[in-house]
Parts: structure tokens; sequence; C-alpha cells
């Protein structure tokens, strides 16, 4: 019997936003005008896609790309709850649900050794072309109107489970752990005795708190927190409950 926890990975497993903090690899650490102008609502992955290819165009490579990504920071108390769930693997599952790309976190799971903690990790391909460009794909198609186009967490979770399901594992509770307006539509797939565990003051927290206010009640549990020291301790209380 085992607990599902699901983690979201920029600004939850890492205190800042992978796609962001490669910028400063670009010239003078910006990008041009031009570049930046050209996100459109929705389609954050294809904009990253032309990022990449900028950069890669002005000579970028992978070795100073990884050095720029393993400095980024974890978010206070990751590592110790990481530490805390390697020790008692036995009770959980872990997997990421993440829209950064597959190279990203690679790098800085492996770098600080945490990458044998996740039984899985699902999140944007990404590559190293011919040309030393990196690029990067949407994780699959869907149809849901909340998500954005390249991936919704809340099928790749129900699918996830399911798929656990037919080989014979069952949850006792899932404890959904992120920060992003993208981690809503996956909370919304929580029951009773799961747990959504929002970032303290992210958009996650400030969306599940107006709904409670207008009186539409989430099934799961909340759990604020700002600490992975705090999620240690919610996580030895329902391990012992």
């Amino acid at each position: 019997m085992k607990i599902l926890l699901v983690f979201d990975f920029d600004n939850t497993i890492i205190d800042d936003n992978s796609d962001t903090w490669i910028v400063q690899c670009a010239p003078d650490k910006k990008l041009p005008i031009e570049l930046q102008e050209s996100y459109q609502k929705g389609f954050w992955t294809e904009f990253m896609g032309r990022v990449f290819k900028y950069l890669g165009d002005e000579g970028v490579r992978e070795d100073e790309m990884r050095r720029a990504m393993t400095s980024m920071p974890f978010t206070p108390g990751m590592a110790e709850l990481f530490n805390f769930i390697r020790k008692n693997k036995k009770t959980f599952d872990c997997i990421i649900i993440s829209d950064s790309n597959s190279i990203f976190i690679d790098w800085i799971l492996e770098a600080a050794n945490f990458h044998d903690m996740f039984d899985k990790v699902f999140t944007n391909p990404a590559a190293f072309n011919s040309s030393g460009h990196l690029t990067v794909e949407n994780y699959h198609a869907h149809s849901c109107k909340r998500c954005p186009k390249n991936l919704c967490k809340n099928v790749v979770l129900v699918e996830f489970v399911d798929k656990q399901l037919q080989q014979g594992v069952n949850y006792t509770r899932i404890v959904y752990i992120g920060d992003g307006g993208n981690d809503f539509c996956p909370v919304t797939f929580l029951k009773k005795n799961d747990v959504a565990m929002p970032r303290k003051g992210y958009t996650l927290q400030k969306t599940l708190s107006r709904m409670s206010q207008n009186l539409e009640p989430m099934e799961s549990s909340i759990v604020v927190w700002s600490s992975g020291v705090e999620i240690i301790s919610y996580l030895q209380f329902l391990i012992k409950e």
C-alpha cells in the first residue's frame, strides 16, 4: 500500500523557472525584443524551441547550458525532503509532471544525485540535434481546454494511475506538490483521501484559496507549504496515520 507523490519541477523542486533561467546564456543575458514578443499564450514549448534555436545560432553550446542549469538553486528544504523520501522509498512512489524538458530535468537531478528517486518523469522531450542545437517537442496532444497545448498534467496523472492499477499497484492516497496555474487541472482529479500541497504565495495556492472563498470546495485536503521541511512533517504524519 503505497502513497504516490507527484511533483511539479519549476518553482517547486527548483526555486526558479528553468526555461527563463537559461536566458542567462544569451548575449547580454537577454533575448531580442522580437523573440520575446513571439510568445503566444498556450504555446510556450514552441516559444522555447525558438529560444533554443537562437541560443544555438549565437554559439551557446551544450556544456555552457548544462553549467547554467546545474547552478539553479533547489527550493529550501527540497534536498532534505528527497533524503527523507529515499529512506522511506518502500512507502512512496515518486513522479514528476513538468512543463520544463527532459534534458534540463535530467541535468539538474543527476548533478544533485536525486535522479534515482523518481520512478517516472513526464515532460516535454528534448534532444541536441546534429548542429548542437537543443530542440524540444510537445509532450503529447490532448483536448483539455484548461491547459497549454503541449501538456495536460491531469491526463498524464490519470493515465499513470490507471496503468499502475492494471499492474496491481493501488495507491492509498495521492499527494500533489506544485505551485503553478497548470497544476490546478490535475489537482481537480484528487479525491477525498488525497492531498493537494500548493506552494505558499504562488498561483496554485491563490487559485485554491479563491475557490474556497467562492464556496467551490475541493474533494481533497489542501496543505500549504513554504519549505520541503514542512512537507516532511506532513508526510511523517501521513505515514503514522
